[in-house]
């Protein structure tokens, strides 16, 4: 009877321990499941709060919607930072100008420079160069030593400047794919100092150089004439000019006019500090881009006209004398002007002239 309760009890024990193990084993994955259900019930809410927000769209506005409205639309807020405009978070203006400026400014201007080389080429081409009727071996001053020394000054900032502008303008699109982003990034630290510190030097030049030929470059009656032919492209010929012709002086008011709003805009773009708002800014910014990429695609007819295009022009803004045959054939009005100016002895030449040889 002993060993029967003995027994007996033995079991008993065995179930309780196992009853407390099965226990103890529950406690412990319920006590390690409760952090999951911070999961669970955040889950949860969202859901709910999405489902409420989705069945009163219709009734409220999200109030994050309109803080963030109230702030692309430049409401101006508090700011420990002194300054003009430092209370204004976003200015919605500015995402506007990245897309004019990457957008039409960009691709007009761009493909307005494409379209003009493809023209010269074109041109130099089928044409080739216009060359002289002939060559007397006399030669007539055209420009001084000072008309020279501006011009080329004015030229060579001129290059400088359109290269490292360019680079500013189209660097992401063009030439991050061709040098890697580091060496862009290398040349644009180079490149945006040169721009700027070129800038005012070249507009000097720039406006001392129009200054200096404004008086010659008044329209008169017979540019009308050379206009309608082209300069002689349009019923052949030579169609009379003075010392600039029609076409010349249409190029000079367009550096004129193109160089004012060149330099008015990017005098504010290098004094940011002048009490300028980020609007004004973008503003000049885009008259910037755009009156430089429109000079540089008529410089560039300029340049070509000069060197290769025309025979005898870039000899005489060297030199600055030009054979007769040049002055008689392009500017024969101005040439029979000088010409006039002294009556030659027989035998010498027309005076300003002087004997290519002695040259």
């Amino acid at each position: 009877m002993r060993e029967q309760n003995t027994t007996g009890k033995a079991r008993g024990r065995r179930r309780a321990v196992l009853v407390t193990l099965m226990v103890s084993l529950v406690v412990l994955m319920v006590s390690a499941a409760l952090p999951l259900t911070g999961y669970l019930a955040h889950e949860m809410g969202l859901m709910q709060t999405a489902q409420a927000q989705e069945s009163d769209s219709e009734e409220a506005v999200n109030p994050r919607a309109e803080y963030w409205r109230a702030v692309r639309g430049g409401v101006e807020g508090y700011s420990a930072v002194s300054g003009q405009e430092t209370g204004v978070l976003i200015q919605n203006g500015g995402q506007n100008w990245r897309a004019v400026r990457n957008g039409p400014i960009s691709f007009y201007g761009g493909s307005f420079i494409v379209f003009v080389l493809l023209v010269l080429a074109a041109k130099h081409i089928v044409k080739g160069k216009d060359k002289l009727e002939s060559r007397t071996g006399r030669t007539v001053t055209r420009w001084s030593a000072f008309e020279r020394i501006m011009h080329w000054y004015v030229a060579i900032s001129f290059i400088i400047l359109s290269i490292t502008g360019l680079s500013l303008i189209f660097g992401r699109a063009l030439l991050i794919p061709l040098m890697g982003k580091e060496g862009f990034a290398a040349w644009a630290q180079l490149a945006k100092p040169i721009h700027d510190y070129l800038s005012l030097p070249f507009a000097a030049g720039l406006f001392l150089l129009l200054l200096t030929w404004i008086g010659k470059n008044g329209l008169k009656s017979y540019d009308f004439e050379w206009l309608k032919s082209a300069g002689g492209a349009i019923g052949g010929g030579h169609p009379p000019a003075g010392f600039f012709n029609a076409g010349e002086k249409v190029f000079y008011w367009i550096v004129f006019l193109g160089g004012i709003a060149l330099t008015v805009s990017g005098f504010f773009l290098l004094f940011p500090n002048l009490e300028t708002v980020r609007e004004s800014m973008q503003f000049w910014h885009i008259i910037h881009a755009a009156s430089g990429l429109f000079l540089i695609a008529v410089a560039l007819g300029h340049m070509y006209l000069g060197s290769i295009g025309t025979e005898g022009v870039l000899e005489g803004m060297v030199s600055g004398e030009v054979d007769e045959g040049f002055a008689k054939q392009h500017h024969s009005l101005w040439y029979e002007e000088v010409k006039g100016s002294a009556a030659p002895a027989k035998g010498e030449a027309a005076p300003g002239a002087s004997s290519a040889a002695a040259t």
